[in-house]
């Protein structure tokens, strides 16, 4: 049970989860429908992460991942396969629960992901399931309040900066072991440092979509966030270098978890 929490790529998951929940909560959603929200969104994660797990194998054996339980011996590809397909299945139907169209919004960043995970990783366009994916979250679960509204443009275009950043972020650490196994995204092309400033330029400007974005002057909220995204926006910058390597992809998870959070905590209108 361990390992298939870990293979679920448990911090990331978890962190995606949390903010989708907390939309929900900021775009007023009934209770019920919160709960739902998070539980459809969780089992996106999982099934990402668990085919994520099965399809790199044996990549990861490849270059002895000491970190995934499946180099570990921990678990058993096949299991996740099973577990994996199980997720994405519940994913569907959760997700469908809240309606076709916030369903289907959030079903892009579940097929995004496992789109992502079955070659687009392996291309210059690998950047585009995050993109998709994190533009097309926050819109999903806006729309699942009641009345299907709209989400105000701001919010899925800094959802699609912060996925982009994360992916940039999330490569840095692995490019060597990437490259060694035939693995050439963008990132991997673009080179270490600069994805590190590319990630760090996409980080600051969803930020500032965040704070500008919202009609009038901006909240108090707003400019907290900014305050908050300085050191994790340094640090995605420095990725490039060893030291700051592995920080980098936490830093944007704990900045957008951050966000989301002033963001209910500022009453930000969202429908």
């Amino acid at each position: 049970m361990r390992a298939l929490v870990l293979a679920t790529h448990a911090p990331p998951a978890a962190a995606v989860t949390v903010v989708a929940t907390l939309l929900a909560v900021a775009a007023a959603l009934p209770a019920g429908r919160v709960v739902l929200v998070g539980l459809a969104v969780l089992a996106g994660q999982a099934s990402i992460g668990w085919s994520n797990d099965w399809l790199d194998a044996d990549r990861d054996r490849a270059v002895a991942r000491a970190d995934k339980p499946v180099v570990q011996g921990a678990v058993d590809p096949a299991v996740l396969r099973g577990a994996a397909l199980a997720a994405a299945a519940a994913a569907v139907v959760l997700s469908l629960l809240l309606g076709p169209v916030p369903g289907a919004l959030l079903l892009v960043l579940v097929a995004s992901g496992w789109a992502y995970n079955a070659g687009l990783k392996r291309t210059v366009l690998s950047g585009v399931p995050y993109v998709t994916g994190f533009g097309a979250l926050p819109a999903g679960v806006v729309a699942a309040a009641p009345g299907s509204p709209v989400a105000p443009w701001w919010l899925p275009a800094a959802g699609a900066a912060l996925g982009a950043a994360a992916h940039l972020a999330n490569v840095a650490p692995d490019i060597a072991d990437d490259l060694a196994t035939g693995v050439r995204g963008l990132p991997h092309r673009l080179g270490a440092r600069r994805s590190a400033v590319v990630g760090a330029l996409l980080l600051g400007g969803a930020s500032l979509v965040l704070v500008l974005g919202p009609a009038g002057p901006p909240e108090w909220w707003g400019w907290a966030g900014l305050v908050l995204a300085l050191p994790a926006v340094v640090v995605a910058a420095l990725a490039g270098t060893p030291r700051f390597r592995r920080l980098a992809f936490p830093a944007v998870l704990l900045l957008t978890v951050l966000d989301v959070v002033l963001l209910v905590l500022g009453g930000a209108a969202l429908t």
